[in-house]
């Protein structure tokens, strides 16, 4: 993410743009159909680092080694560090949706908002860090916090049905998934968790990730792992490290099917694909809806 400054060549009307403020969540090898590992990542991250100028700033996630490799390969521009270092947060509410911010150990107020999760708090003060480096105030930031209602497809509650809540999440990668678990697990306690999950990312298709899904996955009380036809792994082998919590389906009826078999009031069905996922979402909900009335 960044906030860039336009610039107008009047002889070739041409638009360039220089970014100021460029924030660095965090880094982790995807994308195997174009980048043979990790480093070459990191080496197109350098590249980016280079285009932020020296009146810029670079706002990094000071607890991500791979981006602390990045910034060692070379950085011109002033770089200010969240999660560690000149931004922390000292948590109020342990699911994420209250906390206190510390810029440079000094505290700058308290955060309510409706999200969750620790890479949220972390979004939050890599925007804080933007925001006051571009001039608004720390306290106003914190204000508008309250207002962020959050954007789609990241945990974001598609509906409620007989007290069972259906969430629609981006989560394709293991880290984001646990996370994104992990968030959803502080809100909602001993409430069960079922985990719906396609691999559809073609880092996933290729199977680079397949060894790391189930510790992934393990805070949901059950998984239920879609086999899309173009997968080309076998699921059956992270079902089967998940134990009696993991399910394999291959049909969109089928997994409908079994993500209704595990679902009792109070349930909160967590559906994680970087896709559309065969408007599985409004389907479950339809399904939820008509077996209420009947």
């Amino acid at each position: 993410m960044s906030t860039t400054r336009r610039f107008f060549d009047k002889r070739s009307k041409f638009v360039h743009y220089r970014p100021r403020t460029l924030i660095l969540n965090n880094l982790e090898f995807d994308h195997a159909d174009i980048f043979p590992d990790l480093a070459a990542i990191q080496r197109q991250f350098h590249h980016l680092l280079r285009t932020v100028p020296g009146r810029g700033l670079i706002v990094a996630n000071g607890q991500d080694p791979n981006l602390a490799e990045v910034l060692t390969m070379g950085c011109w521009t002033p770089v200010e560090r969240f999660g560690t270092g000149d931004w922390e947060a000292r948590a109020i509410a342990p699911d994420g949706s209250a906390f206190e911010v510390y810029h440079q150990g000094s505290p700058q107020g308290r955060a309510e908002w409706p999200q969750l999760g620790l890479h949220n708090v972390h979004n939050a003060l890599a925007a804080l860090a933007a925001a006051r480096h571009v001039g608004v105030a720390t306290t106003t930031a914190l204000a508008a916090l309250a207002d962020f209602q959050g954007i789609k497809r990241r945990l974001e509650a598609r509906g409620t049905v007989n007290s069972v809540t259906v969430y629609d999440d981006f989560a394709h990668h293991p880290t984001a998934i646990a996370t994104t678990l992990a968030g959803l697990r502080a809100r909602v306690g001993d409430q069960p968790i079922v985990a719906v999950l396609e691999p559809r990312s073609n880092t996933m298709k290729l199977g680079v990730f397949k060894d790391s899904l189930a510790p992934a996955l393990a805070l949901a009380d059950a998984v239920v792992l879609y086999q899309a036809p173009d997968l080309g792994w076998d699921l059956g082998a992270v079902a089967t490290a998940l134990g009696p919590r993991g399910q394999v389906c291959h049909s969109l009826d089928d997994t409908l099917t079994a993500i209704r078999a595990r679902t009792q009031p109070g349930t909160q069905v967590l559906i994680m694909s970087n896709g559309g996922f065969g408007g599985i979402h409004e389907r479950l909900l339809r399904k939820l809806r008509a077996d209420a009335d009947a």
